[in-house]
């Protein structure tokens, strides 16, 4: 049984399959060979000609490895930040910084479901996922040296670049995950046929506008048939003056008229513009976010942050989720990571100084935490008195428009 049927099986609730990958092996990098019949060929490859793809994969890998990864430890019920081992400070080397090797790791994810890597070293942190220690070393694989199988013992076994390895020297993180499988669905095989017709429409204009597709020109003789021979020699020459940006001479027995191409041109834009949704959507990113919505589809945010949280919560925050858990294989039992996602949700100046302004007057924050985010120096007496100098005593009502509160007289009658 080949691999497709093996999916197709898992897919539909057929029969659980015990090996990952009935030989052959499942392609790890997306292409399911197709080509044939005058379509393109789909794979993450030939996929990230489509600016839609690529827009979709730049947008969310560009914001995934911009939170920053924070490790946290639980003490009596209380998340306190401690510091970041140096596996998630530069996960693959000292040229591999943790915001390179989280934006490949997740362009990855995004268009094959899994993402591999070979450990180079390990730290002597022994867990029950890294027997051997945990790895302070991990060099990213491309997609297409890597296979996957389980052997007669039912271990998971990776082949990368023709070697051997087991699961113990390999990371392997997985997205699109269904019962029955090892490694994740990949969102190109997926798209194939949507991607076919993009990337199909682009060679047909290109060929079509470099006239290979259909003529440029008809050059008719309007008195009489030609034979072979003399349309091969009225080409020769219409050919010889139109490339040399001359001009072509006839008499009245002569019809010259361009190949009306306002249809073809029409279907071509519709499919490139058509054809963007329906990929955003297999790729998790909302088209409007790529510059890819239709005309007279549109939604109506009250502002920037709204959308973006919008987007987070949908589309983005299930990868975050399945990141954090990850990357928390790397540290301690007792520690954990986060991604911190609070830059996806900044506000713009105005925003933020009322959000602070209405913490502080709730007293859920104090001004020198306001002022540390923002990398300000606590005030100091000088600047304690400036603000009275300014705007009188707080709470005097000279100046700051508030008006001190009188206590409520004791003993009063009822």
């Amino acid at each position: 049984m080949g691999w497709r049927d093996a999916l197709t099986r898992v897919l539909t609730g057929g029969e659980t399959q015990q090996r990952s990958f009935p030989d052959p092996a499942i392609p790890t990098n997306g292409s399911l060979g197709y080509g044939s019949a005058g379509l393109a060929r789909v794979d993450n490859v030939t996929a990230m000609r489509n600016s839609a793809v690529w827009a979709c994969l730049s947008l969310r890998a560009g914001l995934m490895s911009s939170f920053p990864i924070e490790v946290y430890t639980d003490r009596k019920g209380q998340d306190l930040l401690t510091t970041t081992p140096p596996v998630l400070v530069s996960p693959g080397g000292v040229r591999w910084s943790a915001r390179r090797w989280m934006y490949a790791s997740q362009v990855d994810l995004d268009r094959a479901g899994n993402a591999f890597g070979l450990v180079k070293q390990f730290s002597n942190l022994k867990t029950e996922r890294w027997p051997l220690g945990v790895p302070a070393r991990i060099e990213l694989c491309q997609l297409g040296d890597v296979k996957v199988r389980r052997n007669e013992q039912n271990e998971l076994r990776y082949n990368i670049a023709g070697k051997d390895y087991d699961e113990r020297f390999v990371w392997h993180e997985t997205a699109y995950d269904v019962a029955g499988l090892d490694v994740g669905l990949s969102p190109v095989a997926a798209a194939a046929y949507a991607l076919q017709g993009y990337l199909s429409a682009q060679q047909f204009a290109l060929d079509w506008f470099s006239g290979s597709g259909m003529p440029a020109a008809h050059l008719k003789n309007v008195t009489k048939t030609l034979n072979p021979n003399e349309a091969a020699g009225v080409k020769s020459r219409y050919l010889a003056s139109v490339k040399a940006g001359d001009v072509f001479v006839t008499g009245n027995d002569w019809e010259l008229k361009p190949m009306a191409a306002v249809t073809a041109q029409n279907e071509f834009i519709n499919t490139m513009q058509y054809g963007v949704p329906d990929i955003a959507r297999f790729f998790g990113c909302p088209a409007d976010l790529i510059d890819g919505a239709v005309a007279g589809a549109s939604i109506t945010y009250a502002n920037l942050s709204q959308r973006n949280l919008q987007f987070l919560i949908t589309k983005l925050g299930p990868a975050v989720g399945g990141r954090q858990d990850a990357l928390s294989t790397l540290t301690p039992s007792t520690r954990f990571v986060r991604l911190n996602t609070a830059t996806l949700l900044s506000l713009d100046h105005l925003q933020q100084a009322q959000l602070d302004a209405l913490h502080v007057k709730s007293r859920l924050r104090l001004p020198h935490e306001i002022r540390a985010r923002d990398n300000l120096a606590p005030y100091t007496a000088a600047d304690l008195q400036e603000f009275e100098d300014l705007f009188g005593v707080p709470g005097s009502g000279a100046g700051d428009g508030a008006s001190p509160v009188p206590a409520e007289p004791t003993g009063a009658a009822a």
